[in-house]
């Protein structure tokens, strides 16, 4: 895979446009989706609360506020923040790895924020509390694939192993949250651990919103100023540091910032998969290899999608259905029509 930075001029001017409607779009679906669900509001109704959570005087009924404030604002923003969070580490794994198949658990992140979620449903802890080991969980499972990886590999820059170490890490957390499976109570704990490692919003409370928000902005604004510096790893590791570029310091702040982004959001909602391997590449064909465009493009791609996804499971079922499983449903089938379509894109 080459990363080519976009040059001409009218190209950029082109770029600059599909991003801006890319906001568009997502502003206006975050909208659109403030109106739908079980107790419908206006969007006069919804500019209204804004206006009001803005400090102007409006009007509106008490349940469109509860609705408003209780269901959908913590919901779309959750979904905006993960998908995004999503979107960009596996955008940024696929650039630092030099590979379109990977995504942002490959480092162990999802298997460790799971496995510290289980534990504490497991300890019936309250959902505060199981955000936050899954955060720190996901965290130590990246930092312990690092470390075994610098051991085996004797300090030495090699890929390869610090993939393979993932998957092995990846593994064990794993075989850690089966352990958790069995140890549970089936009346009420295993219930809750494998509707959880489904992912789902419906848990998604405003006062929990900072632990997704905090720890997912701190990552992304590294990763999308770093992008020129992700071109440049794209042309190889022995090409990159002629032109400059510190290599193993890059490819660890990028790895931290995409743990980071990727454990927030596992914490935060729990397993959704596919959208770190499949927004990129929709974004790729849509704005280029170009990670000045494409990180930004698969930010607000992945946040769009979470939210037309999240949109289904509140509106066409009658029992909410999680939302891993829809994430699956669309994303793999759409992964095979981008693969047979779209190989040229990374050459």
């Amino acid at each position: 895979m080459t990363t080519l930075p976009v040059n001409n001029k009218a190209r950029r001017r082109q770029l600059g446009l599909m991003l801006t409607g890319l906001f568009v779009a997502m502003v206006a679906i975050f909208l659109i989706s403030m109106t739908q669900g079980i107790y419908p509001l206006s969007l006069h109704e919804v500019f209204q609360i804004l206006g009001s959570l803005l400090g102007f005087s409006t009007e509106y009924t008490h349940n469109g506020w509860v609705a408003f404030m209780n269901v959908r604002l913590p919901r779309l923003t959750a979904c905006i923040f993960v998908g995004a969070a999503l979107s960009v580490s596996g955008a940024a794994y696929q650039g630092i790895f030099h590979n379109p198949m990977v995504s942002p658990d490959l480092l162990g992140a999802s298997s460790g924020a799971a496995f510290g979620a289980c534990v504490s449903i497991l300890l019936s802890a309250s959902i505060l509390v199981q955000q936050i080991s899954a955060f720190i969980c996901g965290i130590a499972a990246v930092v312990l694939t690092l470390a075994i990886s610098s051991i085996v590999s004797r300090r030495e820059n090699n890929t390869t192993t610090l993939v393979l170490t993932g998957m092995v890490v990846s593994s064990l957390f794993s075989a850690g949250v089966s352990i958790t499976k069995l140890l549970a109570d089936t009346d009420s704990q295993l219930g809750e651990i494998t509707f959880w490692l489904m992912g789902s919003m419906a848990s998604i409370k405003l006062s929990a919103l900072p632990i997704l928000m905090i720890p997912v902005i701190i990552s992304l604004i590294p990763l999308l100023l770093l992008s020129y510096r992700l071109n440049l790893l794209s042309f190889g590791d022995e090409e990159a540091q002629t032109l400059g570029v510190n290599v193993k310091a890059v490819r660890l702040v990028m790895i931290g910032c995409a743990t980071l982004a990727t454990s927030a959001s596992v914490a935060g909602c729990g397993m959704v998969g596919w959208i770190g391997l499949v927004i990129p590449h929709l974004m790729r064909f849509l704005v280029g290899p170009d990670y000045k465009y494409l990180l930004p493009a698969s930010a607000m791609g992945g946040a769009i999608f979470l939210m037309l996804v999240d949109n289904i499971t509140r509106i066409f079922f009658a029992v909410e259905v999680s939302i891993g499983i829809l994430t699956a449903l669309i994303g793999a089938p759409f992964f095979l029509i981008l693969l047979v379509k779209g190989r040229e894109s990374w050459l």
